[in-house]
């Protein structure tokens, strides 16, 4: 998987991207199947953050290669491959169905009463399960901060993963979302306030004086069902942070802001399922290329 940042406002000019499609356009199956493992954990990524479940994600993630990949021979450069493609994304996770766990609709007051009533336990036994009990606490963390996001609309969800969590400049972000500079600049204020007010409400990650710790909370949502030891859904051994892959300097993050972004970009950046080849079982597929006009 490649790890290269295709958010960033150089890659727009990406010339192996370029070079990439022409192939694909030409026919060549390889160039294909590149384009596909240069995009698909990116695609991934968004998706997992705002459908919340890993196989929502993973749906949507194939779901958009195919859109893109029936679309290809209509692609005539007047924008650039990551902007042409990066619009597909953001149009599908905005109207796709709802995920299995994304909520029709969920206020933070909600969530947050949620919070309240989940009881303070001791951290569960090493010996009463199986999973490492620093994973579960993981677990719970991730669980509870990428359900936090699902409290905001999907719009301002987009909005504060681009902006906050993958830190797009507002240029990219207006060029993908097809809104101003401005806009979109007033639009991830008002997701970070309303995000980060409940945060410093409740969460102690951010807020010391806040009750609630993530290791008091993981038996109370493995009671619940959020978080079971037997299929962790987020937590992971040795997987690389989303600060790895979208690095933030120092000065950034003495922010107020950044400090609560902080706690988005300490959450895995994940390798998508390599979806290659399920692909190529389609783009082999009479009706696919009957679809696509490749050759």
């Amino acid at each position: 998987m490649s790890s290269s940042n295709p958010l960033t406002d150089s890659a727009s000019t990406d010339p192996e991207d370029h070079a990439l499609v022409a192939r694909a356009q030409s026919g060549h199956r390889d160039a294909l199947e590149a384009l596909i493992q240069r995009h698909q954990a990116w695609i991934y990524n968004i998706a997992v953050r705002m459908l919340y479940h890993p196989q929502d994600a993973e749906d949507a993630t194939q779901e958009v290669l195919i859109k893109a990949l029936t679309r290809l021979s209509s692609f005539e450069g007047r924008s650039s491959f990551r902007t042409w493609l990066y619009r597909i994304v953001v149009n599908h996770v905005l109207n796709t169905k709802r995920g299995r766990l994304e909520p029709e609709a969920m206020t933070f007051s909600c969530y947050g009463h949620g919070l309240d009533n989940t009881p303070d336990l001791d951290p569960p036994d090493s010996t009463s399960v199986a999973t490492d009990v620093r994973l579960l606490v993981d677990e719970a963390r991730i669980a509870c901060t990428a359900g936090m996001l699902l409290c905001l609309d999907r719009g301002q969800r987009l909005i504060y993963i681009l902006g906050e969590i993958f830190e797009v400049s507002d240029t990219v972000a207006a060029e993908l979302l097809e809104i101003s500079r401005e806009n979109f600049r007033q639009r991830l204020a008002r997701a970070r306030r309303d995000l980060h007010n409940f945060m410093n409400d409740k969460c102690g990650l951010v807020n010391r004086a806040n009750q609630c710790r993530c290791a008091k909370k993981t038996r109370g949502f493995m009671q619940a069902g959020y978080v079971d030891p037997k299929n962790l859904l987020f937590a992971r051994e040795h997987i690389r942070r989303v600060r790895d892959v979208v690095p933030t300097t120092y000065e950034a993050i003495a922010t107020l802001d950044e400090q609560y972004g902080e706690i988005y970009r300490r959450h895995p950046f994940y390798d998508s399922l390599d979806l290659v080849q399920a692909l190529r079982l389609l783009v082999g597929s009479d009706d696919f290329k009957q679809a696509t006009d490749l050759p």
